[in-house]
């Protein structure tokens, strides 16, 4: 598999949809693109998550891919995160925002707010394009996709935290409360997707960043015990503010040469 992303490596095509969307926080491809297509993509790793939905802003056209599937269906431990990532390459695909719902691991970051990660720390196995070669690829988060989504938020009056470390666990189930404690020390935010697909990103050479919706403390920050139902309240709270900003953060990225 490794001599395979080797060879499809080549440099991207400068045509095509060179930005693109991996939804995970409750915004669907209609409240990001118009008049979107669908396009079925086969990668040597298997099936995306769904079809690739390819629309426009602008004369721009932007990829929109729902990580979890139709539905929200696929749990954070069964995503095909290395065919998302190399489907969204193959199409011309240059840069990712990245949508996730996240946990506060501190209570000076309250839920509704959002953060765009600066950095990102895992503890577990993360995938890999390079399954038989050494490869050390550096890990890194494009500051133009961040810069785009936080002047965004700020036109729109919400809060974003600019500098946030994203914690990824491996799910489906929550952290426990000495996880939470632990993770806290080093990092702002708790996920179970976003370094996996950062790193896969790194290695095919294209440009990520993720905005992150806070939607809730994590486990044992506050003295409410956590429930999934909650957390799923409040992303779709918080999926409307993203759908009100992201829109500009695209238009903006667009604008210039990406």
């Amino acid at each position: 598999m490794h001599d395979t992303f080797i060879e499809a490596a080549k440099p991207i095509p400068s045509v095509g949809a060179q930005l693109a969307v991996i939804g995970g926080s409750g915004v669907e491809a209609s409240a990001v693109v118009k008049d979107a297509s669908a396009e079925d993509v086969d990668t040597p790793y298997g099936k995306p998550s769904g079809p690739v939905r390819i629309g426009r802003i602008g004369l721009t056209e932007v990829a929109f891919l729902a990580r979890h599937g139709t539905g929200h269906a696929i749990p954070p431990h069964r995503i095909n995160h290395r065919a998302n990532v190399w489907a969204l390459r193959e199409l011309g695909v240059r840069r990712i925002v990245a949508l996730s719902s996240v946990g506060s691991l501190h209570k000076d970051l309250r839920p509704g707010s959002l953060a765009v990660p600066h950095d990102y720390l895992c503890l577990g196995e993360l995938p890999t394009f390079y399954d038989d070669k050494v490869v050390h690829a550096t890990p890194s988060l494009d500051e133009r996709v961040r810069k785009a989504l936080l002047a965004a938020a700020k036109r729109s009056g919400v809060p974003a935290r600019a500098r946030a470390v994203y914690a990824q666990t491996r799910g489906p189930r929550l952290e426990t409360r000495a996880e939470i404690r632990l993770l806290s020390d080093y990092a702002d935010v708790v996920g179970m997707t976003m370094a996996s697909e950062a790193t896969l990103a790194a290695e095919a050479d294209v440009g990520y960043a993720c905005l992150c919706t806070v939607d809730n403390y994590a486990h044992g920050v506050a003295a409410k015990t956590l429930s999934y139902e909650e957390i799923r309240r409040g992303a779709r709270r918080n999926a409307k503010k993203v759908a009100a900003l992201l829109p500009d953060a695209l238009r903006s990225l667009a604008a210039k040469s990406v």
